[in-house]
């Protein structure tokens, strides 16, 4: 009989993957505070790092993680069969799987995130330069696509929340002035 995986199960493991492969949360706050301190400059680092948990207990986003850290794993140890093998140790220029992935996994957090995400993929800031395949030491093929899209995505998240909280502080604003209140 197949075993269902408990959703925490799930959760720590793509944690884990994250900080086996040397990507810190903090690492991914700092490309997010990057990305949206210009907008908001209230914004802190603390702020980042809460939004970029919360994108990571999204299960689609610990699939993309798992799957893609897995991929590479296989490539770093020689175990996919070629042409596949080269093709993601070498991270060809071709190949876009790997931005699929992350891609797809940006798609929930809408244009914001899309955008964001193909910014980062060009530019390669922070750790997403630091783990780029062509660039650093080890195979992260898909891993800086995916941290690429987990900053997009965080970014996004912050981007809709602030805007929330200003309707909403105008919403009260204008119920206090209804009411003659000052």
């Amino acid at each position: 009989m197949v075993k269902t995986v408990h959703s925490k199960e799930v959760t720590k493991a793509a944690f884990n993957r994250l900080q086996e492969r040397g990507v810190n949360l903090s690492d991914i706050a700092e490309i997010v505070y990057e990305m949206q301190y210009a907008y908001h400059p209230a914004l802190t680092l603390a702020d980042c790092i809460d939004s970029v948990n919360k994108v990571l207990l999204k299960r689609e986003i610990q699939h993309a993680i798992l799957v893609g850290v897995e991929l590479d794993v296989l490539a770093e140890e020689r175990k996919l069969s070629e042409p596949l093998q080269s093709i993601v140790e070498t991270d060809e220029g071709l190949f876009g799987i790997d931005e699929t992935i992350a891609l797809g996994a940006s798609l929930g957090y809408g244009s914001i995130a899309v955008t964001t995400f193909g910014h980062l993929d060009k530019n390669k800031i922070g750790i997403i330069r630091d783990l780029d395949t062509k660039r650093g030491k080890g195979v992260h093929t898909f891993l800086d696509d995916i941290v690429a899209s987990v900053a997009a995505n965080a970014a996004s998240r912050l981007a809709h929340s602030f805007r929330d909280q200003e309707e909403i502080a105008e919403e009260d604003k204008k119920q206090f002035e209804d009411e003659g209140i000052k």
